[in-house]
This record gives structure tokens, C-alpha cells and sequence, in this order.
């Protein structure tokens, strides 16, 4: 199945990165290799690419198109929380950049079976790596009423939350809510009348939780960020795509805790003396252009960050 992939922000983070043609570079989320082939494209025969998925279709895609580009990269085949893990057993203690793309990749979406989507009737499952036990099906049938509403609270900010879950509960127990239209449904009986006429499909916040939920998203990134700022040469950049505000909040506080020194009260240090690590290259948030939102919606909740290792 073809399914086109439009990487999201793509002239924006490749300038955002800087690219050393000689560099050594990682992708942290391959995907459908949108934003990783522009970068193999730069590199020379002394560059190297290193590229992070856990979803078997995205390694087998991605491989296949970064190989039509050079033979300058190496697909590893796991979640990039183990980022600073699977580099070090290459050998590869420090790079001169870091992408993370997050979110789930256009074809997670556009393959019905897979369940991302509320567009395709399918089983709920929503597993970004589809060898691990936890679906989104787990989670609606067998959670506690007061779970489903924190996820859906804190992961998905919505409003209706607790009715939401309520009926849930009420479904459930009536037989399994085994597919995304069953699950849309009992969504659309939880929300007002008024409220499904507006913002959006009614669904959304709710898949969108689930999502997180299933795959230990914002604990994940947050760990995995945390050793790429370690793993930075000197003027090297890592760049954030992110289209979730708890996701960008992340990355705006660790790229802060970084470039803010903090100075202890009473010590005699001016602001010109202090030696700093890293500097934001964009202190304002980089979103997408009128152009490219008329051309790809799923750019319309991007937020780009840079961080640079001096």
C-alpha cells in the first residue's frame, strides 16, 4: 500500500540543523524517511546518518527509500529511548545532530488497520511497536473509570472527560468496545449535542490520548531528550517537531533548564563572565507557513524548537 508521506516543517529543520556534510547525524523518528532522505541527500561519503523506529512498516519503507539515496545510514530497529544505548554499541559516543519528529507518522494514519484513526472502522490497537502487549483496546475495556478520565484529561485536554469515561464504563459492560467507529460512537453519546456541531471531530481528543497513553509517549521523549543533549558535539543542534502541547512543554523546559544558569545568591558573577553550554537558536517557536498549511493540514499544530551545544 503507497501512502504519500509529507514531512512536516522540512526546510525549516534542515536549516535548523545545520548540516555538516561530514557530520554524523541521527533521525530519531524515521517514519516515512521524509526528513531523513533530505538529510542523507546533504551528507558526503564521510557523513552517516543513524535512523530510529520501532514500527516495522516504517523500517522496511524507510529503508527502502534511503537506499535509493546512498548507503550512509543504519536503520535501528527500536524505540529512540534507547537512543544513547544502540550509538554507544555502534561506537558512536557524540553526533553533530539530532531531528525528532514526533507524533505518528502519515501512514500510521492513513492505514486503516492499524487503528490511529477515527476515519477507518478497525480494531482499536494504536501500538507504534506492534510487538508490544498493550493496545488502545486494553486500556477502554479494562481501565478504571477514573484512569480513562486522567488520560483523557491530562493527555488529550478534553473538556468532557468524565462523561466520557462514564460511558465508557456503561458500554463496556454491556460487551467490549472492540473498534474505533464502536469507540467514536460511545464517544458521541458522551458529549453534548452542541459541543459535536463545533471544534472538530469529537473523537480527536480522545484518540489522540489513547495514543499517548498506549505508547508511553511523553515519559519516552522526555528520557530520550534528556541523553541526546548529552551526546552533542560542539555546535551541534538538536531540532524538535512537536504537535502536542504537552510534548512542546517538554522540550521548551529542557532546552530552558540548559541555556539558564543559574547563579546562587551573593556570588559576585556578572552576566558576561558566565560560561553557558547550549543557546536556542529560535527563541520564538517556529510554526508552519500559510504556504505549507494549504498544502499539508497535518502542519497545522507543528511547533519547531533548536538547541545548539557551544
Amino acid at each position: 500500500m503507497q501512502n504519500e508521506h509529507i514531512p512536516v516543517l522540512l526546510d525549516e529543520a534542515l536549516a535548523g540543523l545545520n548540516i555538516d556534510p561530514n557530520g554524523i547525524y541521527v533521525d530519531c523518528t524515521l517514519g516515512g524517511a521524509g526528513h531523513a532522505s533530505e538529510i542523507l541527500r546533504r551528507l558526503s561519503a564521510q557523513g552517516f546518518l543513524y535512523c530510529f523506529d520501532q514500527d516495522n512498516y516504517s523500517v522496511l519503507r524507510g529503508k527502502e527509500r534511503l537506499a535509493t539515496i546512498s548507503d550512509n545510514f543504519t536503520v535501528i530497529e527500536d524505540n529512540f529511548l534507547n537512543i544513547k544505548k544502540h550509538l554507544e554499541i555502534l561506537g558512536v559516543s557524540k553526533v553533530d545532530g539530532i531531528l525528532y519528529d514526533l507524533g505518528v507518522s502519515s501512514f500510521q494514519f492513513d492505514i486503516g488497520e492499524r487503528g490511529f484513526s477515527y476515519h477507518f472502522d478497525a480494531e482499536l490497537d494504536m501500538r507504534m511497536n506492534q510487538e508490544q502487549g498493550l493496545r488502545a483496546y486494553d486500556i477502554v475495556n479494562g481501565y478504571s473509570m477514573s484512569s480513562l478520565k486522567k488520560i483523557f484529561y491530562e493527555y488529550g485536554e478534553e473538556r468532557f472527560a468524565p462523561g466520557i469515561a462514564k460511558r465508557i464504563v456503561i458500554e463496556r459492560e454491556k460487551k467490549p468496545i472492540a473498534t474505533t467507529f464502536e469507540l467514536v460512537e460511545v464517544i458521541k453519546k458522551a458529549i453534548p449535542a452542541a459541543a459535536r456541531r463545533s471544534g472538530g471531530h469529537p473523537a480527536k481528543k480522545v484518540f489522540q490520548a489513547l495514543r499517548i497513553a498506549v505508547n508511553n509517549e511523553l515519559e519516552v521523549f522526555e528520557k530520550s531528550l534528556q541523553d541526546a543533549l548529552t551526546m552533542l558535539n560542539p555546535q551541534g543542534r538538536i531540532v524538535v517537531i512537536s504537535f502536542h502541547s504537552l510534548e512542546d512543554k517538554i522540550c521548551k523546559t529542557s532546552f530552558k533548564d540548559k541555556v539558564d544558569v543559574k547563579i546562587p545568591r551573593g556570588l559576585p558573577i556578572k552576566e558576561k563572565d558566565i560560561i553557558r553550554e547550549f543557546r536556542l537558536v529560535n527563541h520564538k517557536v517556529i510554526i508552519a507557513s500559510d504556504e505549507e498549511l494549504a498544502k499539508n493540514n497535518r502542519a497545522h499544530s507543528a511547533k519547531l524548537r533548536i538547541i545548539e551545544k557551544l
